[in-house]
């Protein structure tokens, strides 16, 4: 008889043959900066630690503490033993820092993304989604078992042109967007998407995940930043990047929450968020409001590295409005030699591929605690290597 797994070992080749594939890099020691990896120290551009939190003795205090009085798991979903009132403490300060009604906590970004698309459409609804969103926005969209139909990516003339030709075809239209693309690091249209929603009737779903505590004047994100608080809209975003802990979020309306905990699967059938990760994420949103110094020292790194990657000939560097700098190179191939060149100079700034995304290029992150040294050191490297 055939082996039934055979496949699994020619669908492996094909994937090392078109350099794609991909293995695990071990860090060693605490988030930060620069970090150990296999043995190197390396200076670390390739973390969404934005205002460097995930090491902040502060965060690490919160969660040993939450850990202490709570045990080291929730022991349940939220709607049977899992709920802490730490959970609901979380909750209200995501709401206060967002200006919604209300919030709900997740065990993970990506489950606040399929169980809400979930939640909200099914067979008789449509759902217009970019071209460049993250795999828990398109993933979420298919397991809604709506009818599913991208845009071109940020083209606002493409969208309203389906809505004229499709909406009334359906009960109900869901518009997914991420708000900072974090494989592009530019930024979605959301004023346009807004009046575009509100037009049609639709309702709208912008994933702030890369946005939480790094845009807007408050850090609340981008739709703080294009001064959209107030419109009627789903925001979900993550935890476990400038917040520096893990978890994902939903805010927005009173009903909108209450629906949610009724009907969004991946919140009713898992397990809580654990003490310590709701602890230091509660501990990371009160540091990222009250002081904003990180962020403005976020804010000059990026700048900083912007003006000076700018004085690379050749360099095709992605348009930006965000933390995340990009630079396009020919083929998966030339992105993994890049990044090995810059890993063996002490720079960890990993090769972005296909399917990850269209165009094979390196991904560099800043954070609020890279030194000036660290980013002259990276561009020192980048111009040996042009």
């Amino acid at each position: 008889m055939p082996d039934p797994y055979a496949w699994l070992q020619n669908s492996l080749l094909t994937i090392h043959r078109a350099d794609w594939y991909r293995s695990v890099q071990t860090i060693q020691g605490r988030a930060g900066a620069t970090v150990v990896l296999g043995g190197q120290e390396v200076i670390n551009f390739a973390s969404n630690d934005y205002l460097g939190l995930a090491g902040d003795e502060r965060l690490i205090e919160a969660a040993v503490a939450a850990t202490q009085e709570f045990g080291t798991g929730s022991t349940g979903s939220r709607l049977l033993s899992g709920h802490r009132e730490l959970h609901g403490e979380l909750e209200k300060a995501i709401a206060s820092w967002k200006q919604t009604e209300d919030a709900l906590v997740f065990s993970s970004g990506y489950l606040a993304n399929i169980g809400a698309i979930a939640a909200l459409v099914g067979k008789r609804d449509l759902i217009l989604s970019d071209q460049y969103n993250h795999s828990s926005l398109k993933n979420g969209a298919i397991l809604s078992g709506a009818t599913v139909r991208e845009y071109s990516h940020c083209e606002v003339g493409e969208l309203k042109t389906q809505l004229l030709e499709q909406r009334q075809n359906y009960r109900r239209c869901l518009i997914l967007t991420d708000s900072v693309f974090s494989m592009d690091g530019d930024l979605c249209p959301l004023p346009a998407l807004l009046d575009l929603a509100e037009e049609f009737s639709c309702m709208l779903l912008v994933d702030e995940a890369h946005a939480t505590g790094v845009m807007g004047k408050t850090g609340a994100g981008c739709v703080e930043h294009f001064g959209c608080t107030g419109r009627q809209l789903i925001q979900i975003g993550t935890l476990s990047k400038a917040l520096g802990s893990l978890g994902g979020y939903v805010a927005g309306s009173h009903t909108l929450i209450d629906y949610l905990r009724n009907r969004a699967p991946s919140w009713i059938y898992t397990t809580g968020l654990s003490p310590a990760d709701t602890a230091a994420a509660l501990a990371a949103i009160n540091i990222a409001r009250q002081e904003p110094q990180h962020r403005m020292q976020l804010w000059h790194n990026v700048n900083y590295l912007r003006e000076l990657l700018l004085e690379i000939p050749n360099l095709k560097l992605l348009p930006s409005a965000s933390p995340i700098l990009c630079f396009q190179l020919s083929s998966p191939s030339q992105a993994l030699q890049v990044g090995k060149q810059l890993k063996q100079a002490g720079i960890f700034a990993p090769a972005i591929r296909p399917p990850t995304v269209p165009t094979s290029r390196i991904r560099i992150s800043l954070m609020a605690t890279h030194k000036p040294a660290h980013i002259e050191k990276l561009v020192a490297v980048l111009l040996d290597i042009n």
